[in-house]
């Protein structure tokens, strides 16, 4: 769900994709101005059963383009993204990060089960992240 696609994120999938369709009627539904939020997403995927990542496929097929990212890396306007370095780091939470790097990267259900253990917001883990140089890849929804 890049811009580099020009909105045909379906185009990532293969042409014989099909969306669920009690998943795809909801997201047309919560859809508005041809954008969803990723919060709204995660709703919809525990209300239908079905996985995150299924839930963005099917945004995906509809063409559908994911917004306001609830770690902040993207679906902002104008910036794209609105996560900025955290000033400081706490031990802990550095920790915390480096231990669950895949590739050297964070996915995103680590940084927020991350938030989660430490008590802290989602948008704190990716500040950090921000400030670690570490990229938080991929996402749950499949947008990166």
């Amino acid at each position: 769900m890049t811009q580099k696609n020009g909105g045909n994120y379906s185009d990532k999938h293969g042409p014989e994709e099909t969306p669920d369709p009690a998943v795809a009627e909801a997201v047309k539904k919560a859809a508005e101005a041809g954008q969803i939020a990723c919060a709204r997403v995660f709703e919809i995927a525990s209300e239908q059963g079905v996985s995150p990542a299924e839930a963005g496929k099917t945004v995906d097929l509809l063409n559908i383009r994911l917004a306001k990212c609830q770690l902040g890396l993207f679906g902002y306007s104008p910036e794209r993204s609105i996560v900025k370095p955290a000033a400081q780091v706490s031990p802990e939470l550095e920790s915390a990060i480096r231990s669950r790097l895949s590739d050297d990267r964070l996915p995103c259900d680590a940084a927020w089960q991350i938030a989660e253990d430490l008590s802290l917001k989602k948008m704190d883990v990716s500040c950090a992240a921000e400030a670690l140089r570490i990229k938080i890849k991929p996402c749950q929804l499949g947008a990166f």
